[in-house]
């Protein structure tokens, strides 16, 4: 009975009882969630567009982030490192297009999956070749990212927001809406969409493949970027990076693989549920909860809603 009493009650009975320790909490998911939704996002933009599960993405996040701050370590200002590797990661995505996806067209999805899972590697060993494998720090003040805290006084206490946890929440947020309607209400968004929807149909009216794939290429590659910048202020850019990129794959569980709002959705939940998990219910089960919730959500929705929360089901007529 006590047990249950802990895991039902107590948790609930702390949160009513210190509101700023809540406030704080909630604060750091929405943060961590908002960076999911925007690694998420990356994966759902490739698969709407070309059908391919972009295995790399996660790489990508890490290989633009090495890329900026390596070419800043070489004396190359901040500004012009960032203007480079945007340039970088829009070779990358023209190389994808025709050492990949050209030659590969029409054949089975697992063999387009495994091209970008050799990918991942092809980045890995260059990032190490170029740039090496040691952890490299941000360069936030160069950036102009905000350094330090403010904090709120609340009914309960002190609320402590780091100033670079607001930026990356406020920067990824502008860049989900900018993407949202870059899909909805641009002429190359309504092809993106046409192309999502039948290839075939899309190729007859006109619709160039290999420009709309380069695009949609180096769209998730701006993503990766921002993602990685965000995440490498947060801590350091290293190929670490690529686990936290993993937590993405519940999120497109959660909320669809070709939905956008299902990517910003299912980050969100899956952001705020592992940190209130972890700080209110992890001391009762011994901690760690944060490393497995994501993926325990993402089994339960898999058994109960494969399609996602916001996926379309699949009806296969015999």
């Amino acid at each position: 009975m006590s047990f249950v009493y802990s895991i039902f009650v107590d948790p609930f009975v702390q949160m009513i009882g210190a509101p700023d320790l809540l406030v704080q909490t909630l604060w750091e998911g929405l943060v961590g969630g908002v960076l999911y939704a925007l690694i998420a996002l990356g994966f759902v933009l490739i698969f709407k567009a070309s059908g391919v599960f972009n295995f790399a993405q996660g790489i990508m996040m890490v290989f633009a982030a090495l890329t900026l701050v390596g070419l800043h370590e070489k004396g190359v200002p901040a500004f012009l490192a960032l203007a480079l590797t945007i340039l970088v990661m829009f070779a990358l995505a023209l190389a994808v297009e025709r050492v990949i996806l050209r030659p590969l067209v029409n054949q089975p999805d697992i063999i387009l999956f495994m091209a970008t899972f050799g990918l991942t590697y092809v980045l890995i060993g260059l990032g190490e070749l170029v740039f090496g494998g040691n952890p490299k720090n941000m360069i936030t003040s160069e950036l102009l990212l905000p350094s330090g805290s403010l904090d709120f006084k609340t009914l309960g206490g002190l609320v402590s927001l780091q100033k670079i946890d607001i930026a990356a929440a406020i920067i990824a947020s502008l860049m989900v809406a900018v993407l949202a309607l870059f899909f909805q209400k641009t002429r190359i968004g309504r092809a993106l969409r046409a192309v999502a929807d039948d290839h075939q149909a899309a190729l007859s009216v006109g619709i160039s493949l290999d420009q709309i794939w380069v695009i949609v290429w180096f769209t998730a590659g701006l993503v990766a970027l921002a993602t990685g910048i965000m995440w490498g202020a947060r801590s350091n850019v290293s190929f670490a990076l690529e686990i936290i990129a993993l937590k993405a794959l519940p999120v497109l569980i959660l909320g669809g693989l070709t939905s956008v709002p299902g990517a910003i959705v299912g980050g969100l939940i899956i952001g705020i549920g592992e940190k209130l998990g972890e700080f209110y219910w992890g001391p009762l089960v011994g901690g760690g909860i944060e490393s497995w919730l994501a993926y325990f959500i993402a089994l339960a929705v898999l058994l109960f809603r494969p399609q996602g929360l916001f996926g379309e089901k699949i009806i296969e007529r015999i």
